[in-house]
């Protein structure tokens, strides 16, 4: 019986995840999420209902249209199984409970937002502001209001303020990017968004590790030459990291935060 609500989860996890595969494509590319319905990015045929199982038919199909041959992103299965295993992680941790949908809703605007910002560098308005929107409605259901306006303006304001000394930093040594931006006024609203949902303390563990994450993979990624120290990285993914362990473990990385801070 836990084996079948386990699977259950999961399976309800990946068919979000095909949804969030439709926002992550047509968003940025301002389309209609619900019509036209699901279709080949290449060759814009029909897909049929037997072509849209979440995992299993980019499985049965290799990747592939079955209608023009194309080759279909990876990113649709591996959002699809992401999806679905951190709405296992989320059941594991909360139970069916309130606060299970509570950071469903959380969890799943990051998974949006993480994935339109490795493809197109993009934080979209029309994701995080209605996503602060519901965060605060939440935050009055909860009558902790007060709370949710803190942990935004928290949220919001230390990336704002990160942003504004690199970008001071960075003319004054006239640093060669090649791309405009790093961290930018998305991830500030990205920000406002996890202070939100996670509370003023929370939300600053969650900037902590952001950063942490950034930078350990940064740098990994131009130590094997993947990519060059002048070379743009989106940062949204590494709030969306930050962001996920404390939801999963937030408790024990706070007294593991406040440990470092000798408290």
């Amino acid at each position: 019986m836990i084996i079948c609500t386990y699977l259950f989860i999961f399976i309800i996890g990946a068919m979000l995840g095909s949804f969030f595969n439709v926002c992550i494509y047509r968003l940025p590319r301002g389309e209609g999420i619900i019509f036209p319905g699901s279709h080949c990015p290449k060759c814009q045929a029909q897909l049929k209902p037997w072509d849209n199982i979440p995992i299993l038919s980019y499985i049965f199909l290799r990747g592939k249209c079955r209608y023009c041959n194309g080759i279909i992103s990876s990113r649709y299965i591996l959002v699809e199984s992401i999806t679905g295993l951190l709405y296992l992680g989320l059941y594991l941790r909360f139970g069916l409970g309130v606060e299970f949908f509570y950071y469903i809703f959380f969890i799943s605007v990051l998974v949006i937002i993480t994935f339109i910002d490795i493809e197109h560098f993009l934080i979209l308005d029309k994701i995080t502001y209605p996503s602060m929107v519901v965060g605060l409605i939440a935050c009055l259901i909860k009558k902790d209001l007060a709370g949710g306006a803190i942990g935004l303006l928290v949220g919001a304001g230390i990336i704002y303020g990160i942003v504004v000394v690199s970008a001071v930093i960075l003319k004054m040594i006239n640093h060669p990017c090649k791309d405009e931006g790093g961290m930018g006024l998305g991830d500030v609203k990205l920000g406002g968004v996890m202070g939100v949902f996670l509370g003023w303390k929370f939300v600053l563990v969650a900037l902590f590790l952001a950063c942490l994450f950034g930078s350990i993979i940064g740098l990994f990624l131009i130590f094997l030459k993947l990519k060059k120290r002048t070379d743009y990285i989106p940062f949204g993914p590494y709030l969306a990291m930050g962001s996920l362990v404390v939801v999963l473990w937030g408790e024990k990385v706070l007294g593991w935060y406040l440990g470092l801070l000798g408290r």
